[in-house]
């Protein structure tokens, strides 16, 4: 959500700053509802100051006995308690328009975000480890060792397409995976674990962002309740409506759910295997900071989710998104692409973004400045730490060996028993 005082103040760089978005004069329609917001309250301002007034002259004028005077005022106040009633309904209508309007507007851009249409324009930043290059790379439905373990027709029987069933080592070294980013981000990133519903409300959807904009990619019960997209939406929320201490700053945190997506890819695009799912598991990291730290704390989760794929030893490559391609509350995405030897290519496996203070005012989150200033917005942040299962596709993928079975990363050895391999027929040995 942005600010409706910063909008009126400078529209200009507002309107310059969205048109990186392709968005075009946005300042315009806005102001136009603020105005007439401004003017509906001063009208029912000022009507309730002649309505009190006129209260205050009523038992003044029949203390004189002036019934002419004291009927005119009577009816003067009940003309005035309708105009104010009339008026108040107007500037809540135009005040709930306005909101509205502002809802619809994504995030501004930070300066050093590149400009582009879309991630063709995305910018290289660096690249870590040697991609794995092989004759006959196979994808990871491909491979003898994991069609035992990931049955795509049992899920489609059950729900339909764009779900799959994982089955023994498979299924294991999917947990495990999940188990090593938890541990490593709570031990060795500082990040507290947290448990969180899958269920939410409309506030906590609209406080992230996903509402009103995005409701059709989300999946929604009959009794109102939402699934999440991601848990960035729960960690994040649980600072809604909150004013936190400065010395609470920064509130790191992370956490592995089920996460939930109607709008699975482009159609057609993806359909093989399990890169895109309505149903996956992702482990999250959500920071809460000071406004001062935001971007350099958006550099440190970066780094967090580079961690993991460095100690499972998958080679991969770290973007920063054009304008085009940015997250609708971002002001600043990194994408991290791992590599996949099965498409000869590097995929998304993790987005970190920095979104400023655009949630944090949707939430009404802020903190008491250690100086005992005014509360301030905190900004916001959320980053994949990682999806679990398009890492489960890199580790099968970048393991493979030609006889089908796959070698695991030496990280993951303690989570499954001390096994090594998923071998051929789809036991872990």
């Amino acid at each position: 959500m942005h600010d409706i005082r910063a909008i009126r103040d400078n529209p200009a760089d507002f309107d310059a700053a969205l048109a990186r978005r392709g968005v075009v004069s946005a300042s315009a329609e806005v102001l136009a509802l603020d105005e007439k917001r401004r003017a509906a309250i001063l009208a029912a301002e000022t009507a309730q100051a002649e309505q009190n007034k006129a209260s205050k002259e009523v038992g003044a004028a029949k203390g004189r006995g002036d019934e002419a005077e004291f009927e005119r005022l009577r009816a003067l106040v009940a003309e005035k308690k309708a105009e104010v009633a009339a008026m108040t309904a107007e500037a809540k209508a135009l005040d709930e328009a306005l909101s509205a309007a502002l809802a619809q507007l994504p995030n501004l851009p930070d300066a050093s975000v590149p400009d582009g249409a879309d991630e063709n324009d995305n910018v290289e930043i660096r690249r870590w480890g040697e991609p794995r290059q092989m004759n006959d790379a196979k994808e990871h439905y491909e491979l003898a060792g994991v069609q035992a373990g990931m049955d795509f027709e049992t899920a489609a029987k059950l729900s339909g397409s764009r779900f799959v069933l994982l089955r023994g080592g498979v299924a294991r070294i999917h947990r495990a995976l999940a188990q090593f980013m938890l541990d490593t981000h709570v031990t060795e990133h500082g990040l507290e674990e947290t448990m969180t519903p899958v269920l939410v409300r409309d506030e906590a959807m609209y406080g992230t962002g996903q509402l009103p904009k995005f409701s059709e990619d989300s999946y929604q019960t009959t009794n109102g309740w939402w699934l999440i997209p991601t848990s960035e939406v729960t960690l994040t929320n649980t600072v809604a409506g909150e004013i936190l201490s400065e010395a609470d700053l920064p509130r790191r945190m992370t956490s592995h759910t089920l996460c939930f997506r109607s709008e699975a890819g482009s159609a057609g695009k993806d359909t093989a295997g399990m890169l895109r799912q309505h149903q996956f598991e992702k482990v999250e990291m959500v920071s809460i900071t000071h406004p001062d730290q935001s971007m350099a704390e958006h550099e440190r989760m970066t780094g967090c989710a580079e961690a993991i794929l460095q100690k499972l030893g998958l080679a991969y490559r770290t973007v920063v998104l054009c304008t085009g391609d940015m997250g609708f509350g971002a002001v600043k995405t990194h994408d991290i692409e791992v590599w996949l030897p099965g498409q000869n290519t590097y995929r998304e496996i993790s987005s970190v973004s920095s979104c400023g203070a655009f949630q944090a005012r949707r939430m009404n989150a802020r903190f008491k400045p250690a100086d005992g200033g005014k509360p301030e917005f905190v900004h916001t942040l959320n980053g994949s730490g990682l999806a679990v299962g398009r890492c489960l596709i890199a580790v099968l993928e970048n393991g493979q060996q030609a006889d089908g079975s796959v070698d695991l990363p030496a990280v993951l050895h303690p989570y499954l028993g001390g096994k090594t391999r998923l071998a051929a027929d789809g036991s872990l040995i």
